[in-house]
Order: C-alpha cells, then sequence, then structure tokens
C-alpha cells in the first residue's frame, strides 16, 4: 500500500446490513459515496478466507499483446526507438508553444 493511500485510510466503524430474500445486499451509501460506487457499477464478488470482497468489475476484457499487435495501421519503413522518442519530443514541445500561445489571452 503507498504512503498516501496509507494515510488516507482511516478505520471505519462496523456498518451492517440484512440479506435479502433475493440474494440481495444493501451497502451503505458512505461506502458506495467513498467508492465513488454509482447505480449500475459493477462488481466482482471473491470469496476470500476472510469473508466476501467486492471490486469494481473491468471496464475491458483482459488483452494479451497478441491479440493487438499490429492492429494500428502503418504503412512505411519501420521506425527506430530514436526515431519515435523524437518524434515524441517534437509532439510535446509543439503542444507547449500551442498551450502557450493560447494562454497569452488570459
Amino acid at each position: 500500500m503507498s504512503y498516501w493511500r496509507a494515510r488516507r485510510w482511516r478505520p471505519r466503524k462496523r456498518l451492517t446490513t440484512t440479506l435479502s430474500t433475493k440474494g440481495q445486499v444493501i451497502l451503505p451509501k458512505a461506502v458506495r459515496d467513498r467508492r465513488r460506487w454509482s447505480p449500475g457499477t459493477r462488481l466482482t464478488v471473491e470469496e476470500t478466507p476472510e469473508g466476501v470482497l467486492l471490486r469494481p468489475a473491468p471496464l475491458f476484457p483482459p488483452t494479451r499483446m497478441e491479440d493487438v499487435f499490429g492492429s494500428l495501421k502503418y504503412d512505411g519503413p519501420p521506425k527506430t526507438i530514436e526515431e519515435m522518442d523524437q518524434a515524441v519530443l517534437e509532439q510535446a514541445a509543439q503542444e507547449w508553444r500551442d498551450f502557450e500561445r493560447d494562454s497569452e489571452g488570459d
């Protein structure tokens, strides 16, 4: 756990809820708010030795490199790492110039 996350974590009062006849559990609003879980949030349910663990479900299925490799079309000779690094630096410099130009009127 990171320093900032550990620092933010504080033991909370134990909250209780009841299992309905349909097997539904209502999570207390304080928990939903802290987790930013709004209605419709998909959660994964994992059984652990300590109980049940709820986590937000991934937005996208897991992806393997071989499934997406080459999915972006590029016609031309292969680029070296140095050429790619240079292109990124040039683009960042251009965006900075654009930002400064647009900020002059503020």
